[in-house]
């Protein structure tokens, strides 16, 4: 003879169930790179970013920069000593450069 189980232990099974996510590899979020912008230049740029990426922009001047591409996809202010993240969504080839500072240029190379 079967006993039907309470409502109540089937609900706690399944939430149980449910909630299960598999694991992640810590980078699959992307790695993180700092560029130090001093002395009114860009620090460099590392080499291999991919799209997931996130570039933190350091100011370490006394004057405020920008970094913003020359096809407007991004626009970075920063003001004296103040950082900001970038996270990449796009792959190709950025041209940059400072708003304030026209000799301040760079590229971004991202890849998928």
């Amino acid at each position: 003879m079967r006993f039907p189980l309470p409502s109540f232990i089937v609900l706690a099974a399944f939430a149980a169930a449910s909630s299960v996510v598999p694991a992640t590899p810590a980078d699959a979020a992307g790695k993180e790179a700092v560029v130090t912008i001093a002395n009114m230049r860009y620090g460099s740029i590392p080499a291999g970013l991919k799209v997931g990426d996130t570039i933190v922009w350091k100011n370490n001047d006394s004057v405020p920069h920008t970094v913003t591409a020359r096809n407007k996809s991004f626009d970075v202010r920063l003001n004296p000593k103040q950082s900001k993240r970038m996270t990449l969504t796009k792959s190709g080839s950025f041209a940059f450069y400072c708003v304030y500072h026209v000799q301040m240029r760079g590229t971004l190379n991202v890849g998928n």
